[in-house]
């Protein structure tokens, strides 16, 4: 009796130090399982808004349908047109361009301004720094009003080439067809530039400035100062940067719609203004819907190419 006894309390004890191994081996607080009902409410509106319509238009595109008759089965037909038809190929091409615009141009000047800025000391940075980022804090239904006014014909670009001896090269900023695109653009890196340089002197503000005296000790002038101190330390602000960007031009509808809508032609027609034509104009909703699926898939893409590229570096 006594050694069945004994042979019991040591299987007990046995079985309370492996829960009590596993338990030390978990993180401390919580279970896990409490963490997911925290969660849980977020996780309800987000299938609710975002996954739920998501799956609603994959349906959808995968149809032909006018949004009010009946509709009749498409298959990938709608996918397979946006391969075949220059019509729809058009506004992802004019969408690569806004990247350069939007991405590339204010990154760069960003990077240029936080070089120039961490090499010399410039009185006023703060207010400096509220001009630059006013652009992002304005509506772009502003933004389009006010920029869609200085390049009208008659308009404060066209009369200041004029005042300063430069009539010849004024013309209709956003109804010439060669000019139309990269006057948006513009637009579109005026108002990035100010993000990029907000968060690259924000990341400056984390380098060591004996990293940028050892340098200059070794004899580094400003573009090795730049490459070998600078540019490295804000590897994580140039992603995040570039993912708020690419964004931006790939979703770029508002500015479009405000000052060209699409025109003159389709030569600024973008994926997400054609989507909005094409379903609420043209009647053609599930091509729209094909569109805006593949611009998903796009800018998913986009986005996990940079944090891939970002995560490799770092390890």
């Amino acid at each position: 009796m006594s050694a069945h006894t004994g042979t019991g309390s040591r299987g007990s004890a046995a079985v309370l130090r492996r829960l009590t191994a596993r338990y030390r081996r978990q993180a401390p607080g919580e279970p896990r399982a409490v963490g997911y009902l925290y969660v849980l409410p977020a996780l309800a509106v987000f299938g609710v808004f975002l996954l739920w319509p998501l799956g609603q238009t994959a349906w959808l595109s995968l149809l032909h349908w006018d949004g009010l008759t009946r509709a009749s089965w498409a298959g990938l037909d709608n996918y397979r047109d946006l391969l075949t038809d220059p019509a729809l190929r058009a506004p992802f091409a004019h969408a690569a361009v806004l990247l350069l615009f939007y991405a590339v141009l204010p990154v760069a000047i960003g990077l240029l301004l936080t070089a120039a800025l961490t090499r010399f000391r410039i009185r006023g940075m703060t207010f400096f720094r509220t001009v630059l980022f006013l652009p992002q804090v304005l509506a772009m239904v502003v933004v389009g009003v006010a920029w869609r006014a200085v390049l009208a014909p008659e308009g404060l670009l066209n009369d200041t080439l004029s005042a300063v001896g430069l009539g010849g090269l004024t013309r209709s900023w956003l109804g010439d067809d060669t000019w139309a695109l990269p006057a948006v653009g513009t637009v579109g890196t005026w108002v990035e530039t100010g993000l990029c340089l907000v968060l690259f002197l924000a990341g400056a503000q984390r380098i060591p400035r004996e990293l940028y005296e050892a340098a200059r000790i070794d004899g580094a002038g400003p573009v090795r100062e730049f490459f070998t101190v600078t540019l490295p330390g804000l590897r994580a602000e140039v992603a995040v940067a570039l993912t708020l960007t690419l964004v931006a031009a790939l979703r770029n509808f508002d500015l479009i719609y405000i000052t060209t809508s699409g025109g003159p032609g389709n030569a600024t027609s973008v994926p997400a203004y054609e989507v909005y034509r094409r379903a609420f104009e043209s009647g053609e909703v599930g091509s729209a819907s094909a569109m805006g699926i593949t611009l998903t898939a796009v800018i998913f893409a986009l986005t996990m190419v940079v944090t891939r590229l970002v995560e490799g570096r770092r390890r």
